[in-house]
């Protein structure tokens, strides 16, 4: 049993995916080649953005947007307590002091309540995170941000393709990221990732700052980094996005039938919350006694895996940074959380074997 199965997805793709190569390999235009415009001009297109800018990877994403921003030392950047370490490391690389707040008990997403009093006059950004698959409550963080002039970054890396209301996520901010690792929703065969923004301003800085900040050729008028999504790794997002939006739609009817088989049992299953759609990049329940109840799943032949084990202010390298504010949550979801078998070719009957198996474990 595979907990993602993109062996299925490529063989349903295969000759499309190879042609997209193909045509690549033939044009012998490896960086920034015309996939790569190509494929940004859909992705504006599917998010209703203005701009995208392909780049490396999520990580890489992250960092070009706070650079855009000209964030640095003595700026505090706010981000959730439960989340990757990337959201939070790449504020610190630039210099700048990450600032967790607490994530909401339904959501697991950033808490709004908790948002304004974490706000300084240092505070220059704000990276809510669209957690498991669904965008944090934008509406009530864009408010707030737009209150004290500060600038809201969604960190899609985990929602590409939920909606927010009316908007697509990577559209719900002044930045939106995300990641086109494998096993996002939307994935190619390596890394790649991209910035999203309707700001002309902004949009042109990022695509400078991905080309070490380069303005014309060998002219540099900003600090940058080699930032470029990789030329074959668009083409084999476009042959995927021709598709993706049939796998979103799978991938909502494989998450509610999760929920709706494991009703009435003991865990807690992902709420997706009003204003959302949910496209499940994990499909993530909490229980008591998770190595035991890991370790049953193991022996059973059903693959599980944990996101995310440690909050960010436990971590070693940036628990300097936690003045001791309540992160309850973030903790109790640190130790409870569990992700199962979760991707659009995921059949019934074996969907049926894994909630047998959790049923049993529980």
């Amino acid at each position: 049993m595979q907990f993602i199965d993109l062996k299925k997805q490529y063989a349903s793709i295969k000759d499309d995916v190879m042609n997209e190569i193909s045509q690549v390999l033939d044009s012998g235009q490896f960086i920034l080649g015309g996939k790569v415009k190509e494929l940004e001009t859909e992705l504006c297109t599917y998010t209703h953005s203005k701009h995208t800018v392909g780049v490396a990877d999520g990580t890489k994403a992250l960092l070009i947007a706070l650079m855009a921003l000209n964030i640095g030392p003595g700026d505090e950047v706010i981000v959730p307590a439960f989340t990757f370490i990337a959201t939070a490391s790449m504020a610190r690389l630039l210099g700048a002091t990450p600032v967790f707040i607490d994530v909401a008990p339904e959501s697991y997403n950033m808490d709004a309540n908790k948002l304004e009093a974490a706000i300084t006059k240092q505070t220059k950004a704000i990276i809510p995170v669209s957690m498991f698959g669904q965008c944090a409550d934008m509406d009530a963080i864009n408010t707030i941000a737009n209150k004290y002039n500060i600038t809201v970054i969604e960190d899609g890396a985990q929602s590409f393709g939920a909606t927010y209301k009316t908007k697509r996520s990577c559209n719900t901010s002044t930045i939106g990221c995300t990641s086109f690792f494998p096993s996002k929703p939307l994935g190619c065969y390596g890394d790649g990732g991209a910035c999203f923004t309707n700001d002309d301003r902004l949009a042109e800085t990022m695509r400078q700052i991905r080309i070490h900040g380069q303005d014309g050729r060998y002219h540099h008028a900003r600090l940058g980094v080699n930032g470029r999504l990789d030329t074959l790794q668009a083409a084999v997002l476009l042959a995927k996005l021709r598709i993706f939006d049939k796998e979103v739609q799978a991938r909502e009817l494989i998450g509610a039938r999760y929920s709706e088989l494991l009703k009435n049992t003991n865990c807690i299953t992902p709420k997706v919350m009003e204003a959302n759609t949910h496209v499940y990049a994990q499909y993530t329940i909490l229980v008591e006694n998770r190595e035991e109840f890991v370790n049953k799943l193991k022996d059973k032949g059903v693959p599980t895996y944990i996101h995310y084990p440690i909050p960010l202010h436990k971590q070693p390298i940036l628990q300097q940074f936690y003045t001791g504010q309540d992160l309850s949550t973030s903790e109790r979801l640190a130790k409870q959380v569990v992700s199962l078998p979760m991707h659009p070719y995921l059949d019934e009957k074996t969907q049926d074997e894994i909630v047998a198996v959790v049923k049993s474990s529980l």
